[in-house]
């Protein structure tokens, strides 16, 4: 709420302002509402506003550094404005910490960043006092109500005898600590009148006049320029942003964006490179010069470390370039601008590289300012969230790509299994395959080789995923294409392992295979093994043999030798051959199905008689009951 009230010689018009910066303009329109109903002539009002807003938010600025406890006493900024008929008084009070006022006010250069603020107050006021306390900090801030510089008097006290105003003299107004006062004039003057100083000093006080007008142009037309800057570079990113996950044409993308950045920025060239992914190496992507070779450059190099990009990429931090940071005599950037000046800065998100950007200018003159680099960071970070964007809608298509052809092979793999069974005299088969994944290592087949007699086979490649399926895939091949010059499951498999071994070992992998020969006139199984688990034979009085013949698994040993059983099946209600993804089954405690509890499973179907598709319903239903919800952690493959 604002307030106005009648002091002795004059109006004052008090104001609270939040400690926001969004909230200052406002209030300052409000207290300028106050000095035109008090007759303060264009000039006056001009000055007035523009010291008050670099004054609010200053002490915004340091309102909002305020400790818990003083924060808690008091969270706005106050405004006092009072005007006589000589002179406007403005104060402003935060409670912050305060900050140390200047020696000598001067004005910035172009490159600081601060600093302006408290000269355009100086340049505009003809008197400023800071006074820093605990809890509390006044800025007062003077006009000669004769126009801009109009008097020169001290804060002690007015022209033409005019009391000062209670606020500067009564000591419970002013807070304990330092303060500092700015453009106090020689006391004398105090008793010289009015009209007798202006017209002495009329001519002295134009020049002033214009060279405070001068500088304030100076001052107000740098903070132009940047606000100009920033007005572009705003209307660069927001041009790009509707590009955003438009597509994967990073250099196109990247061209057009960073040749707004050389406007924008005052640079004449740039180089844009991509980390390469999985690599230790940076590719070129663009480069405002179209004649410039972007060789590759290996991180890993000895030759390359001193580069200016490898440093940045390496070291995640900016590499400078100029006189006192020299490249290398090698250096690709110098090769490509020599006598230049910039700066090769690091692509990141996080912690994760994604390129580098090296940018100059050419001359060894002309530094970027701390303006500058702030643009060229802005538009690093953005080219960080479009090549970001860029690599994950690469993912995501390769990802539908592998899914759409792990689909197909699954389909594949599928096709390699029985899709229907031969016709034993007295027997029945049933089988069952379940990859952990889309496509896996495990499979069964049944070949018929007479009304008789049939080769099941049984493997386990080792591994999971795309390269088990290819040699589950292989070894189906080479086993029908074996089983057609020799029925017996040793020879077979010795033949199958000579073939196959230089393609397995070469990649360090194995290959678990049973292969069984069932002749249903002699009621008996012929069975060789290659590191396989046992078959489960089970008999009529409940009990269940394991049988497991010795020999290596295909892929050890390129002359493997394998041994046969002969296994009489006539008084045999079932017999199962499985992998260990049925055993080394997990439920959620961690606990396997293990050996014992299949063999149990299988002792309590002795008396049942089942045929093989009850029987294999009733273990699938029995591992299924076991694991739960758990995932599958291997292939599941039972005949």
């Amino acid at each position: 709420m604002a307030s106005s009230v009648m002091t002795s010689g004059g109006t004052t018009c008090r104001l609270s302002l939040p400690s926001r910066l969004d909230a200052v303009r406002e209030t300052v329109k409000r207290a300028c509402a106050f000095l035109s109903e008090q007759r303060v002539g264009e000039p006056g009002l001009v000055a007035c506003e523009l010291a008050l807003v670099e004054a609010c938010n200053n002490a915004v600025a340091y309102s909002n550094g305020a400790t818990d406890s003083a924060r808690s006493n008091e969270t706005s900024v106050e405004i006092e404005v009072s005007c006589d008929s000589h002179w406007i008084e403005m104060h402003v009070i935060d409670h912050g910490p305060g900050f140390e006022w200047p020696e000598e006010l001067v004005l910035p250069d172009d490159s600081e960043e601060h600093g302006r603020g408290l000269y355009i107050i100086h340049s505009l006021m003809d008197d400023v006092v800071y006074l820093r306390g605990r809890g509390q900090n006044r800025l007062i801030m003077r006009l000669s109500r004769g126009g801009i510089g109009d008097s020169k008097t001290s804060m002690g006290g007015t022209a033409d005898g005019d009391p000062a105003h209670p606020e500067t003299r009564d000591s419970d107004q002013i807070p304990d600590g330092n303060s500092k006062i700015s453009k106090n004039t020689n006391p004398a003057a105090s008793n010289v009148s009015p009209d007798a100083s202006h017209a002495a000093e009329s001519p002295k006080r134009l020049a002033e006049v214009e060279q405070k007008l001068a500088l304030s142009e100076h001052v107000i037309g740098t903070m132009a320029k940047e606000i100009c800057c920033r007005s572009e570079e705003l209307a660069a990113i927001f041009r790009s942003t509707s590009e955003l996950g438009g597509g994967s044409d990073l250099e196109a993308f990247s061209e057009r964006l960073l040749n707004d950045l050389l406007h924008i920025s005052s640079a004449d060239w740039f180089i844009f490179r991509l980390a390469a992914p999985n690599e230790p190496r940076l590719i070129g992507v663009s480069a405002s010069n179209s004649n410039i070779s972007l060789t590759p450059i290996d991180l890993q190099s000895e030759e390359a470390a001193g580069f200016l990009e490898s440093r940045a990429a390496l070291g995640r931090r900016d590499a400078p370039f100029d006189a006192q940071n020299p490249a290398l005599p090698n250096d690709p950037l110098l090769l490509a601008h020599p006598n230049n000046v910039g700066v090769v800065k690091p692509i990141c998100m996080g912690e994760t590289l994604l390129g580098t950007l090296a940018i100059g200018k050419n001359s060894s003159e002309r530094a970027f300012t701390p303006g500058q680099l702030d643009v060229i960071e802005t538009f690093c970070e953005f080219l960080a969230i479009q090549t970001m964007n860029v690599r994950l809608h690469q993912q995501h298509l390769d990802h539908r790509v592998t899914s759409r052809e792990l689909d197909i092979a699954r389909n594949i793999q599928q096709s390699l299994l029985p899709k229907s069974f031969p016709r034993l005299d007295g027997y029945s088969l049933a089988g069952f395959c379940l990859n952990a994944r889309q496509v896996g290592g495990d499979f069964f087949d049944v070949l018929p080789l007479t009304e008789d007699k049939v080769l099941l086979v049984i493997a386990d490649v080792m591994g999971k995923g795309v390269p088990a399926a290819l040699f589950a895939a292989t070894l189906h091949t080479l086993v029908r294409s074996v089983s057609e010059w020799t029925h017996r499951p040793v020879e077979i498999m010795e033949r199958v392992n000579r073939l196959i071994y230089d393609e397995l070992s070469g990649v360090d992998m194995f290959i678990t295979a049973q292969i069984v020969l069932a002749d249903i006139h002699k009621r008996r199984l012929v069975i060789a093994n290659a590191g396989h688990c046992p078959v489960l034979v089970q008999h009529r009085d409940g009990t269940v043999e394991s049988i497991s013949p010795e020999g290596m698994p295909l892929g050890i040993m390129p002359d493997a030798m394998f041994e046969q059983r002969v296994v009489s099946v006539a008084d045999s209600p079932a017999v199962i051959l499985y992998t260990d993804g049925l055993t080394e089954a997990r439920n959620a405690h961690g606990e396997f199905f293990g050996h014992e509890r299949f063999i149990s499973w299988l002792t309590q179907h002795h008396t049942a008689s089942p045929t093989a598709s009850e029987l294999s319903k009733s273990l699938k239903a029995e591992i299924k009951s076991f694991q739960g919800q758990t995932a599958l952690s291997d292939d599941q493959t039972f005949l």
